[in-house]
């Protein structure tokens, strides 16, 4: 502050004529202290200095003033002074609650708030993915402010604290000794320090004694860069803590001003004679307070060949900080004087006056610094990223390894700089700090009962579900075509299920289907070729082979239901089927009615026979069959069948079936051919007593019961059959009763024509009855 008010006082450019002067006080750190001194100024009663030996011509009241260093005693001066308008610019005091200006109107600071710090300190917890950690706090409004705000950000950015502790150096053992107990047992191997560096120099050694090596530290401005911190910490405690601290700067002067002390001399400043007797540990001649000391001091000893904290121009950003915060209050009365060539000494200065000028002021300083302040009186915020390297000789270098800058947009703010970290135990490696290990992908978070929200289990997701992400709250449920890989991290397509020709089962039903037709064939070649004899013209031959052609469309449309359903073989599969199981049927209905009428015939004054003839065979075939073809029209024309996929049925597999569209066309189909096949076994079991050479009545019969019971077990196992195997049962059903009717009614005669050919003789076909009948 001496210096920046000298250059000042020296310019000619800034308040030429004008000589600034000051007041000291020393506060010690004491919020009484503090509020005396205010309350001293803002009276004006005490004897004022000037860099000269003149005595300062100004107003009793003091127009500005610079600091505290401390947020705790700032805001009790800020407080007091108020009310006065009298502004106070601070450079040290960080804490976010003196931005309030209903409470602080008069409060400005040229270091930036710590509600910026805090929340640069959780974006870089957060960029090292520790989201578990511990924090520790100075228990005033700097440390307590500081950590709310961390602890919001943190919560936001999902980091969790395993505790936060408040520790002042006053503290007790006692105190002291259950901090210590809380970080050992705590499982965060990161400790988030936002402490001041006076509480540090005391807790350090504590923590020595403990040996607490091992854990991450992550510090805040106040001592991350502070060498007497770094000097205390003999255990290596702190090694590879990583923090921010204010921007590096350079006041072109400053040290060589630092060095000579002697405006502090000739002032006859108590601070100067224990500062140089302490220095030197000697006695000068006006002291009293060193008469332990045997050497006397001569005032001239040169002072750049000391190696202490007072030669250590480490904290020059914080001296650079009070730089700025006197030229602030310089450029506000150079305005206010409107100071020109010279400055009109007759305006009155009024504290409320130079506040809100050094509201308004913007300026550079010589090196290029810009100084403006924003609504809460702050400057903008920027900080340096520094890692605690450890060198030889118990050395730390406060290495600059990334920049944290609020004035760029939102995820631009972290830069980092291309140099290698050094975490804890001088270890190359990045610390690894969470409460529970980041759940892979195919899993999904659950939070663990009376924890945090960091504290999960990792539960593998539900069938159907996915999650691709690490760490995901939520899986996914796939799209109804898609079924999850093993791992559940990706949705594949479901693989399609129908009955193909390519799998065993389709290959047999196939084969079946086909050696049924090729039978059929067989047997109406053997027809045809001994289609003159008795037994083949006995048996209606027409009706024979409208029956076997019947038979051979039953047995081809089961290939209709093999294959990949499409749009028309599901409406040819079900139609044709109806269709030819009708023609089929009718064909042995008209059979059996003509034998029982043929019976029926042979009774005196029957005429009975005249009404079953060939043409009323064929109607009533075709009446039949054309009754079923209307069902079948109207069924196609309404809700025809259609392809689709059935999800339900399999949670892999996508079963690819015929959808019925109409069920009542469906069973209206099925009750049809039923009703036919019930009507032609009951004439069937009427002409089973027939004479026993006439036998084609009790074979019908037969194959009618094996006809019906086939088709009475289709219905529960159809309904009951999943996917693709319904389908299999219906062909088996269809290929079952097709083999019933071409074995039951065919084989026999086919017997007969190949084996016993003595049998096929109009006399044993035509039997007793038969030939008492006939004219």
């Amino acid at each position: 502050m001496l210096f920046a008010i000298e250059e000042i006082n020296n310019s000619t450019d800034l308040l030429p004529g004008i000589s600034l002067g000051y007041k000291l006080y020393d506060s010690c750190g004491s919020i009484a202290r503090s509020t005396r001194a205010a309350l001293a100024l803002a009276n004006g009663n005490e004897i004022a200095y000037t860099p000269s030996e003149a005595p300062c011509v100004s107003p009793a009241q003091v127009q500005a003033i610079v600091g505290e260093t401390s947020s705790s005693p700032s805001t009790a001066i800020a407080t007091v002074i108020g009310p006065l308008n009298i502004p106070m610019i601070s450079h040290f005091a960080t804490c976010a609650c003196l931005s309030d200006k209903t409470k602080y109107p008069s409060f400005l600071r040229t270091i930036p708030s710590d509600y910026h710090q805090s929340r640069a300190l959780a974006h870089l917890v957060k960029h090292f993915g520790w989201t578990w950690v511990g924090a520790i706090r100075t228990n005033d409004d700097y440390g307590n402010n500081g950590m709310a705000t961390f602890t919001e950000t943190a919560q936001q950015l999902g980091i969790c604290l395993e505790y936060s502790v408040p520790f002042y150096r006053t503290d007790s053992e006692d105190k002291i000794e259950k901090i210590i107990g809380i970080i050992k047992s705590s499982t965060s191997k990161v400790i988030v320090a936002f402490l001041s560096h006076k509480d540090m120099d005391v807790l350090i050694p504590e923590l020595s004694q403990y040996n607490l090596t091992g854990y991450q530290w992550v510090g805040s401005e106040s001592w991350i860069v502070d060498s007497q911190t770094a000097a205390i910490d003999k255990q290596h405690i702190l090694d590879g803590a990583i923090g921010l601290s204010i921007p590096k700067a350079h006041v072109t002067g400053l040290k060589e001003f630092m060095l000579d002390v002697k405006p502090l001399n000739v002032s006859g400043s108590e601070m100067f004679t224990e500062f140089w007797e302490t220095l030197f540990n000697c006695r000068l001649k006006q002291s009293e307070s060193s008469a332990g000391a045997d050497r006397e001091c001569t005032g001239h000893e040169d002072l750049t060949g000391v190696q202490n904290s007072f030669t250590d121009m480490s904290l020059m950003p914080i001296f650079n900080n009070v730089y700025k915060g006197v030229y602030a209050v310089a450029h506000a009365l150079h305005k206010i004087l409107s100071c020109k060539k010279t400055c009109n000494n007759t305006v009155k200065l009024e504290p409320f006056t130079i506040l809100q000028q050094i509201r308004k002021t913007n300026f550079k300083t010589k090196e290029g610094d810009e100084v403006y302040f924003n609504v809460n009186g702050d400057p903008p915020a920027k900080y340096e990223i520094v890692n605690w390297q450890p060198r030889e000789n118990n050395i730390v270098d406060f290495v600059q390894v990334g920049l944290y800058d609020t004035t760029v947009p939102a995820g631009k703010q972290l830069n980092w700089q291309n140099k290698s970290l050094i975490w804890a135990q001088n270890s190359l490696e990045v610390p690894v700090s969470v409460c529970s290990e980041k759940c892979p992908p195919g899993t999904r978070k659950v939070l663990q009962k009376g924890k945090p929200v960091c504290c999960y289990d990792c539960v593998q997701c539900a069938e159907g579900e996915i999650s691709n992400n690490t760490d995901s709250i939520n899986c996914v449920r796939c799209h109804p075509e898609f079924w999850p890989n093993e791992r559940r991290d990706a949705c594949i397509k479901k693989e399609a299920v129908f009955l193909s020709y390519e799998e065993i089962m389709g290959a047999l039903l196939t084969a079946a289907s086909l050696f049924g037709t090729c039978m059929t064939a067989v047997v109406a070649f053997i027809f045809f070729r001994y289609r003159k004899t008795p037994i083949v013209r006995a048996n209606n031959s027409e009706l024979s082979f409208l029956l076997l052609f019947s038979l051979t469309l039953c047995f081809l449309c089961s290939l209709t239901f093999i294959g990949r359903p499409s749009e028309w073989s599901c409406m040819l599969r079900h139609t044709a089927f109806g269709i030819t199981f009708v023609l089929c049927i009718s064909c042995v209905l008209g059979k059996t009615m003509v034998v029982l009428m043929a019976f029926r015939s042979t009774l005196p004054g029957s005429n009975v026979m005249k009404w079953f003839g060939p043409a009323q065979q064929r109607l009533s075939v075709l009446g039949f069959t054309l009754i079923q073809v209307i069902i079948c029209v109207l069924w196609l024309t309404i809700s025809p069948p259609f392809p689709f996929k059935n999800f339900k049925e399999l949670k892999d597999k996508i079963i690819l079936e015929c959808a019925l569209g109409s069920p009542v066309g469906f069973w209206a189909v099925l009750g049809y051919i039923g009703l036919l096949a019930i009507l032609c076994f009951i004439f069937a079991f009427l002409a089973r007593k027939l004479p026993d050479n006439f036998n084609e009545a009790k074979f019908i019969t037969f194959s009618m019961l094996i006809f019906c019971a086939v088709w009475i077990t289709f219905i529960p196992a159809y309904v009951s059959s999943p996917g693709k195997f319904s389908v299999a049962v219906e062909i088996f059903a269809i290929l079952a009763s097709s083999y019933g009717l071409l074995i039951c009614i065919f084989f026999p005669k086919c017997y007969v024509i190949l084996l016993k050919p003595e049998k096929n003789t109009k006399k044993n076909v035509m039997g007793k009855g038969a030939r008492a009948a006939s004219p």
